[in-house]
């Protein structure tokens, strides 16, 4: 199901209901459009037909895992330049330098709070938007 809103169009892959389930509600308190994904074919499928602004990923799922689904999905060029931020339970370097080198642009641990799902989507979406920092 997807709302439509003033916020930003957010895919979320993962295989754990429950993580798809709590991202969603959380996204949508904060105004945003959800489409959820269980897995990479699925979501390769997903991001073609809704096109979204900003994707989360998990790493370790079934048949196509979110390394692989990252890589894929940076190679279309209609999609490199959504940013994608990576979830997963493991918060070593390698697997967080191991989403860098495939294109996420960050990595949060599960599992997540609102407050930091939000703040992802607030800093890669206005980044998307081309709202930029008067610092930078």
């Amino acid at each position: 199901m997807i709302t439509t809103g003033s916020g930003f169009k957010v895919l979320v892959i993962d295989d754990s209901n429950t993580i798809r389930r709590s991202a969603e509600i959380f996204l949508k308190q904060g105004g945003h459009d959800v489409v959820l994904a269980e897995d990479g074919f699925d979501a390769l499928a997903k991001v073609n037909d809704h096109q979204p602004q900003l994707i989360f990923c998990d790493i370790l799922m079934p048949r196509l895992d979110g390394y692989q689904t990252c890589a894929i999905i940076k190679r279309n060029a209609r999609f490199a330049g959504v940013p994608v931020v990576m979830l997963s339970s493991k918060d070593g370097v390698f697997d967080k330098a191991r989403g860098r080198m495939v294109g996420s642009q960050d990595y949060l641990t599960k599992p997540f709070t609102k407050d930091q799902l939000l703040q992802a989507v607030q800093q890669f979406g206005e980044a998307r938007s081309g709202v930029i920092d008067a610092g930078s």
